[in-house]
């Protein structure tokens, strides 16, 4: 008589449990005999109606139970008490068949085995019964607002003394390096804090996150106060370097918040308006800064503007910290997507923040999207970074115009992650819309170097909006792209390691641009950015499509029965397949 091996998946919050068969196993004597136990649990439990022979055999200390039975038997679901499902069913993860070489595996849904760093495929899942409501809440626009308001408060920190850096530059009696390193300080300081933030998104969640980020930037906005004399820039550099950290926090913050608040048609909008929030903030930098602090020539009076210019940052990044203390939840009582709850119903016991690192980096197609996401942004800080020294060479004494035209950059893409998120929302298209906006920041990186020795001011206006609306709008592209390619991994994860990347590019990016417009001239300086936006599209388009969070969101809806209209996932299957 031949016999299978078959093995009970149990869950906690499901008393069904289905088996699946794993292997033929023709040994005699594979399993043990069946204890008086198992017989009257047997007889107990045929009584219910079901077809076929039953004789269960529950594994000490574990939630998995065996069944040997005559070849050619129906399989068939089985009934048990809640009391015999207490055990987590992840207390024994190695099983194996007597007499064949042991073979340690994690238990999937449906008997399936799951091995710590393999690939999920959510599309093959089978669904199972409904296990949890979805709903959208109308709080989650104000928690989305309130963020958007700290990420723009941070963001304007960062332009702040590069608009007028030939004023600075007087001010404190620097060259323009040091005026380069207060904005580039943004991109250095983050990238060795990458992993502690991920840490505390993981660990503390989005309001811890927030929080820290919004104390950071209220602290230096503080410091930064005291620096307003000539001889005080070790000072203002303090201050600048107190408020990077706080962009650390903030930039990992816009995939996660829009995926646990936001629901499944409205989540790339929602992301690019956390996005967007950050780049708010830049124009703001853009434009406030030449307008509060005139070019003036008496040392005492430009103190007094520079003083009044961060009393008011300070006043505002003060003001929101108090109000994400107060306002800011953590998340809703239900999850707005299927695909959320299904990464809810993972056990956090099941979870490790350096295996989730690990597994990430042995993404191929995630690895792809880093170096180009880190290409295209890197290239953008650069721009934002060195505007005001290309156009002043340029176009003398447009300190002003210099600033309006950084504030077109970012206006222009504010417009463009808006418009690139809802048509995400709308068409799902991540590749190909990415593809596409990636070539195009390509084209306008080169219209806009071509067009910057012309000597019309409004030319270059143009061709900064047009970079600006392709290259900003990219953003929240690689977010929502990273998402999808990284699922069910914690989304600030996937985040933060973008902007780790960014962030070195951007450093690196500067600098080597700094040297050429030195050395040379703006215009190979702007080849040179164009040169690895062309490098990145190429690598762009061999990045695979591997939509997890489709998958998982179609598997889901499809186990859900047709009568229920508040949405739930297939709890038992989908949940554990997707488990670490």
């Amino acid at each position: 008589m031949v016999s299978s091996c078959c093995v009970f998946s149990v869950f906690k919050s499901n008393t069904t449990f289905k088996t699946a068969p794993l292997n033929d196993c023709s040994e005699p004597g594979m399993f043990p005999p069946l204890t008086s136990h198992d017989r009257s649990a047997g007889d107990k439990y045929a009584d219910m109606g079901q077809r076929g022979p039953v004789a269960p055999r529950a594994a000490s200390g574990s939630g998995c139970a065996r069944l040997s039975r005559a070849a050619g038997a129906h399989f068939r679901t089985v009934e048990m008490p809640r009391s015999d499902t207490s055990e987590d069913h992840r207390a024994d993860p190695e099983l194996w068949c007597e007499g064949r070489a042991s073979k340690p595996w994690a238990p999937g849904p449906l008997g399936r085995g799951t091995s710590f760093g393999s690939r999920w495929d959510v599309g093959t899942l089978r669904p199972g019964p409904p296990k949890a409501e979805t709903k959208l809440y109308r709080r989650r626009w104000a928690v989305l607002f309130l963020f958007s308001a700290v990420s723009a408060s941070n963001g304007l920190m960062r332009p702040q003394y590069g608009t007028i850096g030939n004023i600075f530059m007087r001010f404190y009696s620097v060259d323009s390096l040091a005026i380069d390193w207060l904005s580039a300080i943004h991109l250095l300081a983050p990238a060795p804090l990458v992993l502690p933030v991920l840490w505390l998104l993981e660990n503390g969640g989005i309001r811890d996150a927030v929080l820290a980020g919004a104390a950071f930037n209220c602290a230096g906005a503080w410091i930064k106060i005291g620096s307003a004399g000539p001889t005080l820039f070790p000072l203002t550099f303090l201050g600048q370097l107190v408020c990077s950290a706080a962009t650390a926090f903030v930039l990992c913050v816009p995939a996660r918040l829009a995926s646990v608040w936001f629901g499944e048609n409205e989540a790339s909008t929602a992301c690019s308006i956390g996005v967007l929030g950050h780049q708010l903030g830049i124009a703001i930098g853009f434009l406030v800064p030449p307008i509060l602090v005139p070019n003036v020539d008496d040392v005492d009076e430009l103190a007094h503007h520079i003083s009044i210019m961060f009393y008011i940052t300070a006043g505002v990044a003060t003001l929101l910290f108090i109000l994400v203390l107060i306002v800011f939840q953590e998340r809703p009582e239900l999850p707005p997507t299927l695909a959320q709850a299904t990464a809810r119903s993972i056990p956090a016991e099941d979870y490790s923040y350096t295996s989730s690192i690990l597994r990430l980096l042995r993404n191929r197609p995630f690895n792809l999207l880093i170096i180009t996401y880190g290409l295209n942004v890197g290239c953008f800080y650069a721009v934002g970074t060195l505007l005001n020294r290309m156009i002043i060479e340029r176009y003398p004494g447009e300190e002003v115009n210099a600033g309006r035209i950084g504030l077109t950059i970012v206006i222009a893409g504010m417009v463009g992650s808006l418009i690139c998120g809802m048509w995400l929302d709308k068409t799902k298209t991540y590749k190909q819309t990415t593809l596409a906006v990636y070539f195009m920041s390509l084209v306008g990186m080169i219209v806009y170097a071509s067009t910057l020795n012309l000597g019309h001011l409004w030319v270059v206006f143009v061709t900064a909006g047009f970079l600006g609306f392709f290259m900003t709008g990219y953003l929240p592209l690689g977010f929502e792209f990273a998402v999808e390619l990284t699922y069910p991994e914690c989304e600030g994860t996937s985040s933060g390691l973008l902007n780790c990347c960014a962030q070195v590019f951007g450093i690196i990016f500067t600098i080597c641009q700094g040297k050429i417009i030195d050395s040379f001239d703006t215009l190979p300086g702007n080849i040179f950015l164009c040169v690895f936006l062309l490098i990145g599209t190429i690598m762009t388009g061999f990045i695979k499509s591997d939509l997890r969070r489709q998958n998982a969101n179609r598997v889901a809806k499809a186990a859900r029965p047709p009568d229920r209209h508040d949405g739930s996932p297939a709890a038992a299957s989908v949940a554990n397949e997707a488990a670490f």
